[in-house]
């Protein structure tokens, strides 16, 4: 099965933070995942999200999608599509224009 990159929740009752980890597709969502790359926090104010953007990029590159949540938090974190090793994708978009 192909690998997504997505939120596990973690934390009590009306107290949740989560992880984010590279999981099978397969898996439930609070289930068995391959590795965490980084934590989201909503309770604090700003919301904390720390990411490891190496294992991200690693991630990316073998081909793992995030979820639309993560994608919005990576982009809050600062990572980069085009930092991942996309070039031949950046090539083919402005080819097609």
């Amino acid at each position: 099965m192909a690998a997504r990159i997505r939120l596990t929740r973690h934390g009590s009752k009306k107290r949740p933070f989560y992880r984010i980890v590279a999981a099978s597709s397969g898996a439930p969502r609070d289930g068995r995942f391959i590795e965490q790359l980084g934590i989201y926090d909503p309770t604090k104010n700003p919301a904390v999200i720390r990411v490891n953007l190496e294992k991200l990029a690693e991630w990316v590159r073998r081909g793992a999608q995030p979820s639309d949540t993560v994608a919005r938090l990576i982009k809050k974190a600062g990572f980069k599509k085009a930092s991942a090793g996309a070039e031949s994708d950046r090539a083919l978009s402005e080819g097609s224009r």
